[in-house]
């Protein structure tokens, strides 16, 4: 579904629809699977590459497509409306992992890095911690300067990707005594010395997308890999996480697109009292509420993706569209799965998958509380 908030060219009309074809044809047909396995299809991440959807805003000099931070967000979209555990895979190595290369890496690091994110390597974005959530920056994980190198020692807990991904972007404090502005970022390989990926967690949805801890035993990181300059991560965690929340955003309109068009087809399919159920008012009726909340959210997402492409400030609208989006999608799923009724319940149908995938939407990359309170201090500011 085209919008014109988005502004698209045409080659990018037509990599939207391409999408939505390839998550109709090649992921599909696998989301049974993935979600009872609670693993990705290897051969399905190869051809995320092949898609180009993992490189949607990197520059063609790097491998890229070089499209707008919009087609992510609708890229993410459209993986939403099959399946949120390929979404989250693709919106967090576009709006997060690349968005933070393409701003505050090296030219080195760029040349180094982004051309295998564009083409083999799955990236993680690691800031969480046990005692770091909400309050994200009482970071425990510990940078040491040895000259040379520098050493992390410490763990991280909840990130995305974990058991794909090959390159890390994790955020440590350099200076525990200058607080927050001690947090520094540093780029992580999946083979360097004292790091390694722990244990998995067993979630309720988004299952075939990993969330692993990060452990971090003496690990030594090259000079040449610390990420923006010291003292400097808490700006990045920030402005990434701005923008990172768009994307969960889309995320959500495309689970609640998902949910609300099984729900649209099954009401004209089942039958009570010698009707399909769409015939009855009370139905009809909660098919337009559903439909109307879903235009909001869009609107919304669509809105916060405009203003960052535009150059606009964009925090406070993308703090709304997360907020918003996740809530108004949990809304939507749930009244998919009343309106499948008994079957709803059943992982015979989509509709349950789609509700338990839509939860984390409230939780992570800042909780609802968290967007209501950016959303104040913004307009009490």
């Amino acid at each position: 579904m085209s919008h014109p908030l988005t502004q698209l060219s045409e080659d990018e009309k037509a990599f939207k629809e391409a999408v939505r074809e390839f998550a109709e044809g090649e992921v599909k047909p696998l989301v049974h699977e993935m979600d009872e396995k609670a693993q990705m299809n290897p051969d399905l991440i190869k051809k995320l590459f092949e898609m180009g959807v993992m490189a949607i805003e990197t520059p063609e000099k790097y491998g890229g497509i070089e499209g707008s931070f919009s087609l992510a967000c609708l890229v993410v979209e459209e993986f939403g409306r099959v399946d949120g555990s390929v979404s989250v895979m693709v919106d967090v190595q576009n709006t997060l992992v690349t968005n933070a290369f393409l701003k505050w890496g090296t030219e080195a690091q760029k040349e180094k890095y982004l051309p295998k994110l564009a083409s083999e390597w799955v990236g993680a974005y690691a800031l969480s911690e046990s005692s770091s959530g909400s309050d994200a920056f009482a970071l425990k994980l510990r940078a040491e300067d040895k000259g040379d190198h520098y050493v992390l020692k410490g763990h991280k807990l909840w990130i995305t990707n974990a058991n794909e991904a090959q390159v890390f972007l994790v955020f440590a404090n350099l200076n525990p005594e200058k607080g927050y502005k001690g947090i520094t970022g540093f780029i992580v390989e999946r083979g360097f010395e004292g790091f390694k990926v722990g244990k998995k967690e067993d979630k309720m949805g988004i299952r075939a997308s990993s969330t692993c801890e990060l452990i971090f035993e003496d690990c030594i990181v090259p000079k040449e890999n610390l990420f923006g300059e010291e003292g400097k991560g808490y700006k990045i965690a920030i402005e990434t996480l701005n923008e990172g929340r768009i994307g969960i955003g889309a995320q959500m309109l495309g689970i609640a697109q998902g949910a609300y068009e099984a729900a649209l087809a099954y009401t004209q399919t089942r039958e009570q009292f010698g009707k399909p159920i769409s015939q009855f008012q009370g139905v009809q009726f909660q098919l337009a509420e559903m439909r109307t909340e879903l235009e909001a959210i869009r609107l919304l997402v669509y809105n916060a993706a405009r203003l960052k492409d535009a150059g606009l400030p964009f925090a406070k609208e993308a703090a709304m569209a997360k907020l918003y989006a996740s809530q108004g999608a949990e809304r939507i799923c749930s009244r998919a799965v009343d309106l499948f009724g008994g079957n709803g319940f059943t992982k015979e149908y989509p509709v349950e998958k789609f509700y338990r995938d839509v939860k984390i939407g409230q939780i992570y990359e800042g909780t609802s509380n968290m967007q209501l309170q950016t959303i104040a201090k913004m307009e009490l500011s």
